[in-house]
């Protein structure tokens, strides 16, 4: 390696597999270069969450980054962590300053049928990765009172919307988004689509949302008009737009193979849907690209906090890293893409396909066995897991 990537450092017991998969899949092979940031929660709470932003610099600054995934804290994580205020998502904070596109996909193997009988194909989630509740603004309201949305322009106008007349205690949440951020949001979804030859699904709830989402179906149509058209039907691919609750009753009757494009928090939760129904949450891939040209990739799950406790009694756990690993292997062919050393993405490819392999072969973690139509599986605990996949790679 050259130049190094971002190495951003999680929770739990994705930190604890985080350090195997180094351990045993890629410093035993990689001269592996990395500037590294510690985003566990309690390092986080000690920098005033400073090191989540210097962790999205660096990556504006190297372009490539790799991520393990962490808490985002809710009133038990901080009496639990003992924080100095609940901290915003980690996630939230990195994609508002990249301005990015998340795309995520299932992992596929051989034995791990998807739920959704009709499936033959990948369903490709692109989720846009600013604003909305990510970067929202809550208020507790205590009594009753007037609550209005009001926007001051620079030259000192004042719009006001009435949101509610409270009439005893309430909760009140303000999100925005930009026509800047939607417009990048927009071309990444129809270039990822060109390139990958899928068509593309859009979905909002602009009949609920009539300026809001509404500003999102507008913005897609005016940009796939006068960009994105021709392309589109010369490859004999399409682009349509549909509600959010139509866009989920035809995905369910679909065959997959195409991009399915959602707002920040729709993307957030039908990916969740998507890799749950395509086997489990740790089979899914997940890179966030910025109009600039950066990616950040991580594992699309959380921390696996009950598999954590039990490996703080001791106690043997079987937690599957698929996810993670892929996360390793996107960022690491990217940076061999990107500066030219074909040994590194040679690496990735051959780490993801003894990965797969693995799993095929019937040896796998205790989520894939309740599911897999494979007969006699070897259930591994989740530093063999690791470590078979190592026998896998080199014994290819």
């Amino acid at each position: 390696m050259t130049t190094p990537l971002v190495e951003m450092d999680g929770d739990e017991m994705t930190r604890i597999l985080w350090q195997m998969i180094k351990d045993e899949l890629i410093l035993p092979y990689v001269d592996l270069k990395t500037e590294y940031y510690d985003l566990g929660l309690a390092h986080r709470n000690e920098t005033d969450d400073q090191v989540t932003v210097d962790s999205a610099n660096a990556t504006l600054k190297y372009g490539v980054a790799v991520k393990c995934a962490t808490i985002t804290p809710n009133a038990a994580r901080v009496k639990e962590y003992d924080l100095k205020e609940m901290w915003k998502s980690p996630n939230g904070t990195i994609r508002a300053m990249l301005d990015g596109t998340v795309f995520r996909a299932p992992i596929l193997v051989k034995g791990i049928e998807p739920c959704v009988r009709s499936w033959e194909k990948p369903i490709t989630l692109a989720r846009h990765a600013y604003g909305d509740v990510y970067k929202n603004t809550e208020i507790r309201v205590d009594g009753p009172g007037r609550a209005e949305l009001v926007f001051t322009a620079q030259d000192g106008t004042e719009t006001r919307e009435l949101i509610h007349e409270f009439q005893g205690p309430g909760i009140l949440q303000g999100i925005h988004n930009t026509e800047k951020s939607i417009a990048s949001f927009a071309r990444a979804c129809f270039n990822y689509a060109v390139d990958t030859r899928q068509d593309l699904w859009f979905a909002t709830k602009d009949t609920i949302s009539k300026k809001y989402d509404h500003t999102f179906k507008d913005i897609f149509q005016e940009i796939y008009e006068a960009e994105y058209r021709e392309k589109f039907e010369g490859l004999g691919i399409e682009y349509f737009y549909t509600l959010i609750d139509d866009a989920v009753a035809r995905v369910m009757k679909a065959k997959g193979g195409f991009i399915w494009a959602c707002k920040n928090y729709d993307g957030d939760v039908m990916s969740d849907m998507v890799s749950s129904a395509f086997g489990s949450l740790a089979m899914m891939t997940s890179v966030l690209v910025s109009p600039s040209g950066v990616y950040e990739y991580e594992a699309a799950h959380g921390t696996v906090q009950r598999h954590y406790y039990k490996h703080l009694k001791g106690e043997e756990t079987s937690t599957n890293s698929v996810a993670t690993i892929f996360a390793w292997t996107g960022a690491l062919r990217k940076r061999g893409e990107l500066d030219g050393i074909p040994a590194l993405c040679q690496f990735a490819d051959r780490l993801e396909k003894a990965t797969i392999a693995t799993i095929e072969s019937g040896r796998m973690t205790k989520d894939l066995a309740l599911i897999t139509s494979l007969k006699d599986v070897t259930v591994l605990n989740s530093q063999d897991f690791i470590r078979e996949i190592r026998n896998t790679m080199e014994n290819e």
